[in-house]
């Protein structure tokens, strides 16, 4: 296996907390006045040793302050420099955790017992954490509720009048928390909380109806995803030291969006640019999309699509602030190389010398598809798929199915050798050792790289092996009889 791709620059990796956070007035950090930490928390129970305050950052997670637990569980977070206003968590040596909101005021004190660490929780002097504690009370009372009425569920018949008992049941409680929460923002709708909370919150499934009356399931999906970022304030930028913004991300790219190029540009598209005017989301969700569908890491079809589309529209000279001119001038190059060879575009041609020495050209073959391989003579991967292509030439030739082999990175006497050695020289073959008639046409990450092309040398499939490639013919073919 060889690999051309370039790596990702360092500049895609995101730093770790170094920014000016956004308050919920508008103002960062910087413009408001954050008071020095003077933070006592009592914990009666508490393991010996040191209490560890874990900040986050995006998706990262980091060590902001230490402290010693004395004998009656009492630790202080103090020190001359603010904390980031965001969500914290106090982890002991048990591995258990205490949840902290920090914000400017930064002067409270928080008691509670080991043994009901939520139930048992006093706050004095933190607004924040008060709202806090009182929903995570809240939600350890209604949780056993939920899990009762949910185990009813799974034992009813869907429709009988128990379950619809049930049904209803649950739907009082959602009503109930929803109600519960709805108190709160309407009573603090400028505390971090309200602004944490809602983030968290999930869009109403929509009740959308075909024609004939059955839910469109579809539609519910799309109408779900679109409205999915609605309550998230983005001029507050404390919530992206909270995990609320990664796990959306991550739940929104992954879960909500098919995994297919097209579905994730449109999704990456629809809420990058929500952003463009809040910088560290921008900057955020940008990197992270990119870095997730790295080409070289993704099991897509065509990843390139992903990272091109990207690259065009965000990583460019009058956006990508946090990179300089030599940074986003590779990152604009390798989406060039790569724009030419996406699935669902206008296959390239290439013309280069074969093993005959004369020219020979994609555009010359007449066959109705075509295999464009691109192999190496070194490499392991190679090495094993082309006696497979062989023995896949052999049954398809005259079945309208012809190949183009393109040798990279070797020398014309190691190129020649293998072609014959390895029996490929039943198809057309060519080498340009200068490079010329491939660069940024077919893009290659990993040899061997095989493209599909159909009639209409249109690409329509690539990064196959080559046991792939009978199904994706297939496949063409009934499309287009259908058409």
């Amino acid at each position: 296996m060889k690999q051309f791709t370039l790596a990702l620059l360092a500049f895609l990796i995101l730093a770790c907390g170094q920014n000016a956070s956004v308050a919920g007035d508008g103002q960062t950090q910087n413009e408001r006045q954050l008071e020095s930490p003077d933070i006592r928390i009592q914990v009666q129970g508490a393991p010996a040793g040191m209490a560890y305050l874990i900040g986050t950052f995006t998706d990262q997670n980091y060590r902001a302050d230490s402290a010693q637990i004395d004998a009656s569980g009492n630790f202080h977070f103090q020190r001359d420099e603010p904390f980031r206003p965001g969500l914290y968590y106090a982890f002991f040596n048990n591995n258990t955790a205490l949840q902290v909101i920090i914000d400017a005021d930064q002067t409270f004190t928080l008691a509670t017992k080991a043994s009901d660490p939520v139930g048992s929780m006093q706050v004095s002097g933190s607004l924040e954490n008060e709202l806090l504690y009182k929903n995570l009370k809240f939600e350890a009372e209604m949780q056993p509720r939920f899990q009762a009425i949910s185990q009813r569920m799974r034992s009813l018949s869907p429709g009988s009048p128990e379950y619809q008992q049930a049904k209803a049941e649950q739907d009082a409680l959602v009503a109930q928390r929803k109600a519960h929460l709805q108190e709160i923002f309407d009573n603090n709708p400028d505390a971090f909380f309200t602004s944490f909370k809602k983030a968290g919150q999930n869009p109403e499934v929509r009740d959308i109806r075909k024609p004939n009356g059955a839910i469109d399931t579809a539609a519910q999906v799309y109408a779900f995803r679109t409205e999915f970022w609605d309550d998230v304030d983005f001029s507050d930028e404390r919530l992206l030291n909270t995990p609320v913004i990664f796990n959306k991300l991550k739940r929104y790219m992954k879960e909500l969006t098919p995994q297919h190029p097209d579905s994730i540009n449109k999704a990456a598209t629809l809420l990058v640019d929500k952003v463009l005017d809040y910088p560290e989301y921008f900057k955020f969700f940008a990197n992270w999309i990119v870095l997730e569908y790295e080409p070289t890491k993704t099991t897509l079809m065509d990843p390139e699509a992903v990272f091109v589309n990207m690259a065009q529209k965000y990583f460019t000279y009058d956006r990508a602030f946090w990179s300089d001119s030599a940074e986003i001038y590779a990152i604009q190059l390798r989406a060039n190389e790569m724009a030419g060879s996406l699935v669902g575009h206008e296959a390239p041609d290439v013309k280069a010398q074969g093993p005959d020495g004369n020219m020979h050209a994609i555009s010359d073959i007449k066959a109705p598809y075509v295999i464009v391989y691109m192999f190496n003579p070194d490499c392991e991967h190679c090495q094993e798929q082309s006696p497979k292509l062989v023995e896949f030439y052999k049954k398809w030739k005259n079945q309208g199915v012809e190949v183009f082999g393109i040798g990279v990175d070797t020398n014309t006497e190691e190129w020649k050798d293998y072609i014959k050695k390895v029996g490929m020289d039943a198809w057309v073959n060519v080498f340009d050792p200068t490079n010329k008639a491939i660069y940024g046409k077919y893009f290659v990450d990993i040899t061997p790289e095989i493209y599909v092309l159909n009639p209409n040398r249109t690409i329509i499939a690539k990064n196959l092996k080559v046991n792939q490639i009978e199904e994706v013919i297939r496949r063409d073919k009934i499309q287009r009889q259908h058409q």
